[in-house]
């Protein structure tokens, strides 16, 4: 019986704001570069992967300055060439700095707190599993989230990030619950599915965008507003 469901937050309860999509695209065009939105979502999705694979193996907080500037850069590179366009590295990070320096916030996606409403409705506990490292319970107060949400469990609370089994089974003991009475729900297969899974929990991918690969073993929603009955499902 499942007693509860777990979240990533960003890209799965929240988004940025202005999109990143709109500031890459016009950080692109100030440098004289053309890329579709479209292209730069896919793009992302494809230099996530990247992202989370190399903050499993060495988290980019406690890498320096100048090793997470090289990061980015190559990481700017991957959003870049998998929209079309082959860039060097010192336009990468051109382009990266230029973005990273618009101002933006977090807020939910519009299909997040309805969400959330159903399945605290129909007796679900529900928290967040994150490696952000901020202070979540002003963060979920000023998104208007935490009325909404039991419990949660940060990277900096667990002392490790996603997929480390630690920060999940930190999770089950606060929820008071069997790993598999447990789904967890996130945007990325590795640190979310993985992660959970490894663990004896259930796990669902969120694809918001449409390109996750083909190869995912485990239910894939397009929304948040298709939990709910995957969850009773799985009862």
């Amino acid at each position: 019986m499942i007693k509860a469901v777990s979240f990533d937050f960003y890209n799965t309860l929240v988004r940025f704001w202005p999109p990143l999509e709109e500031i890459q695209q016009a950080a692109c065009h100030e440098l004289g570069l053309t890329v579709h939105e479209d292209d730069i979502t896919h793009g992302y999705a494809v230099a996530d992967v990247f992202f989370n694979r190399e903050n499993e193996e060495r988290p980019l907080s406690f890498r320096s300055d100048e090793e997470r500037l090289e990061f980015f850069g190559r990481y700017e590179q991957m959003i870049l060439e998998t929209a079309g366009i082959s860039v060097s590295m010192d336009l990468a990070r051109r382009v990266w700095k230029m973005a990273m320096s618009v101002p933006k916030d977090f807020i939910p996606f519009i299909d997040t707190v309805p969400a959330l409403e159903q399945l605290h409705e129909a007796g679900y506990k529900l928290g967040v599993i994150t490696n952000l490292r901020r202070d979540m319970d002003e963060l979920f107060q000023r998104l208007g989230l935490a009325s909404h949400l039991d419990f949660k469990v940060s990277s900096e609370e667990a002392g490790i990030e996603k997929p480390h089994p630690d920060i999940f089974r930190a999770a089950l003991k606060k929820i008071g619950a069997a790993p598999e009475e447990v789904v967890h729900v996130g945007d990325q297969v590795r640190s979310d599915v993985m992660g959970a899974k490894d663990v004896g929990m259930h796990a669902v991918l969120i694809d918001r965008s449409g390109y996750s690969p083909d190869t995912v073993d485990c239910p894939t929603i397009a929304s948040m507003s298709e939990l709910l009955e995957l969850v009773k499902g799985l009862n």
